[in-house]
């Protein structure tokens, strides 16, 4: 089959998946072609999408599958669709629990409140309500509390394709430092995907 009905078809997959996306091995096995074939049809299609000014989405790759998602350059109006007095956002104590766990994953709900000098009941449940955190295990010892870290949505929400693309923290920082400069975090996530508040 030529590369442009199978650009049409790939593209017809990518939308009906939406924000689940596609891994490649799915792609292979509903397309019936080898990894290189679906590779080369991608790329293309990436390249089309990011050469053409005119077309507002493109293709990315976020924690291992493939989705189409929004151009960068058009987050400005993007923000004003969504934006709206009832719009919920993460409270500061939510963005400082968030960092934490991002950096220290996996951890315990004892070691964060160790870190931030307060209880994170609270904010973890946010998260967690929000998909950008989860369980992924009990630690050893007595009680085996819940250790928590980040979710696929968490790697789709700030567009990293793994945990290993977070932006490093500076070296002399401590983690008594973390709480009063965690939301470092948000500030070189948001320097990393050029988009401005």
């Amino acid at each position: 089959m030529e590369i442009e009905k199978w650009k049409g078809i790939l593209e017809s997959l990518l939308f009906a998946a939406g924000d689940e996306g596609l891994s490649l091995k799915q792609i292979t096995s509903v397309l019936e072609i080898e990894e290189i074939q679906a590779n080369t049809i991608l790329a293309e299609m990436q390249r089309n999408y990011d050469q053409d000014e005119h077309r507002g989405i493109t293709i990315v790759q976020l924690a291992g599958v493939y989705q189409l998602a929004t151009k960068k350059e058009h987050a400005e109006y993007l923000k004003k669709l969504v934006e709206s007095p009832g719009t919920a956002h993460l409270s500061q104590a939510a963005l400082e629990t968030l960092a934490i766990v991002a950096y220290k994953q996996p951890i315990t709900r004892t070691e964060i409140e160790e870190i931030r000098g307060v209880k994170t009941e609270r904010p973890l449940h946010t998260l967690s309500s929000r998909a950008l955190i989860k369980e992924i295990g009990r630690a050893e010892g007595t009680g085996r509390a819940f250790l928590y870290g980040t979710t696929k949505e968490f790697l789709d929400y700030f567009g990293l394709k793994n945990i290993n693309e977070l932006p490093p923290l500076p070296e002399s920082m401590e983690e008594d430092d973390l709480q009063e400069d965690a939301d470092l975090f948000f500030e070189k996530i948001q320097e990393t995907m050029k988009i401005d508040e």
